[in-house]
């Protein structure tokens, strides 16, 4: 790992906010190719899906999420559970930028892209009895677009369309495709 990505990683513990946010900003950046640093953070991110820090908990699903591709031992088809958890954090914020960067892991590959639209689809069909479930199926149908514009699976187009025609309430139903005008 180079220098500046561990500084980034001590800079996330900094007091100072904007050192944080920049820190944070540099560690997604970084994530969009392949590192090859992935395993040198991954145990410390995973003790930190479960830490007293919300913002803690949302980064480490967050990178964790991104690092997916740049997993060649495949440790997230065994940790997926542990991130998972943390879409359903007691903070709501953290949930839900959790489950926004959820879909990267299926660039990873076909199993983790089967365990994410399986997930992703279960979630979104039982969520009704959540608070806001209306923002997490909004993200849920982003997260499966996001991820077929980056690997134009129709299945996963047509996966997401039929989840947006069971949506009862026509309000939402339109809002929900309008995700997928365009394609």
């Amino acid at each position: 790992m180079d220098s500046t990505i561990q500084t980034s990683f001590e800079n996330l513990l900094s007091q100072d906010k904007d050192l944080q946010y920049e820190a944070y900003n540099h560690i997604l950046a970084s994530t969009k190719e392949e590192v090859d640093w992935a395993y040198d953070v991954w145990d410390q991110l995973k003790e930190d899906l479960t830490h007293s820090d919300n913002h803690r908990r949302s980064r480490a699903a967050q990178f964790l999420s991104s690092l997916a591709k740049s997993d060649p031992e495949k440790r997230m088809l065994k940790d997926f559970p542990l991130i998972w958890e943390v879409t359903k954090d007691k903070k709501f914020v953290t949930a839900r930028h959790s489950l926004q960067s959820i879909w990267k892991i299926g660039l990873a590959g076909t199993e983790q892209k089967e365990m994410v639209k399986r997930s992703l689809v279960d979630r979104y069909l039982n969520c009704v009895h959540e608070k806001n479930y209306t923002l997490i199926r909004f993200d849920i149908i982003q997260g499966l677009r996001n991820l077929f514009n980056e690997i134009k699976d129709e299945e996963i187009k047509q996966i997401a369309l039929n989840l947006v025609e069971k949506e009862e309430d026509a309000k939402y139903q339109k809002k929900y495709a309008t995700v997928w005008k365009n394609t």
